[in-house]
């Protein structure tokens, strides 16, 4: 674990790394919303590159609503990421509650095109107490 990414999950050599914050200035707790930025890094210890093709999310609201988000690549992109290198993106979640939690997994390719389901690590969203 790294104090800088405090959430971490490990499959088949790829880690998923994830960091967290509030953003105070893109929320309005009186209209019910709050926002968050999340920032992954995909670290591949593998041998080989492996590319990134297609993203799910579940999103869970501070209501226990479940919100599945599926989708190819991330932030516009299908990394190909080489052996012992990383990617890193930011992203962000609305949600019209003060906490939640997000999952996920991504699919990825190796050059002999077997699927890898790597997860990604639960993390919890949570706003300032007021």
């Amino acid at each position: 674990m790294s104090l800088l990414f405090p959430h971490e999950a490990r499959t088949d050599d790829v880690v998923v790394r994830v960091a967290v914050s509030y953003l105070a200035d893109q929320s309005a707790p009186s209209q019910n919303r709050w926002f968050w930025s999340y920032h992954i890094r995909i670290e591949n210890e593998r041998s080989e590159a492996v590319q990134l093709l297609a993203r799910y999310w579940r999103i869970v609201d501070g209501h226990g609503n479940v919100h599945e988000v599926r989708g190819q690549g991330v932030v516009g992109e299908m990394p190909v990421v080489g052996p012992g290198d990383s990617y890193d993106y930011v992203s962000g979640c609305p949600l019209d509650t003060d906490r939640g939690e997000m999952s996920g997994s991504y699919m990825m390719v190796d050059p002999s095109g077997r699927s890898i389901e790597v997860a990604i690590p639960r993390f919890d969203l949570i706003g300032p107490r007021i």
